[in-house]
């Protein structure tokens, strides 16, 4: 029988509404299909882009959403592509839309961030949140 490659992977989720609902959906269904999940802490940042309509504004009332945001640490059996795929699948079955993105709403945002050697979404390396997570402690989770 052909032994299965494991990948390390790095994921950054992010929520701009419901959050802490949708971040602990996100991970129950991650933890599904990855396993050694590693999380970090939840950071709440404000948006980078420009901000919504008054319309979509969050139950705590802020005059913009603010991301709450994690960084997940796990392997998979997976290539990129067939994970990329499944996080784009998750993000739908959660919600996700263009028509609401476009308004500026995102139940959730699934990113692979790094496959074993390779790194995706470079410019989100950068972001001061994102390297904030990178040096949290993680805290196993234990299915």
């Amino acid at each position: 029988m052909e032994q299965m490659e494991n990948y390390d992977i790095i994921l950054s989720l992010a929520s701009n509404i419901q959050q802490e609902q949708n971040l602990t959906e996100a991970l129950r269904r991650l933890s599904q299909v990855l396993f050694n999940l590693r999380l970090t802490k939840r950071l709440w940042t404000k948006p980078y882009k420009k901000s919504p309509s008054p319309s979509s504004v969050t139950e705590e009332n802020h005059k913009e959403p603010l991301y709450l945001n994690q960084v997940l640490y796990a392997q998979t059996c997976f290539k990129a592509d067939e994970l990329n795929e499944i996080l784009k699948d998750i993000e739908t079955e959660m919600g996700r839309t263009p028509e609401l993105r476009a308004q500026g709403i995102v139940p959730i945002d699934l990113d692979l961030m790094k496959h074993d050697d390779t790194r995706y979404h470079l410019q989100d390396w950068e972001r001061d949140y994102f390297q904030q997570l990178l040096q949290e402690e993680t805290l196993e989770i234990i299915e």
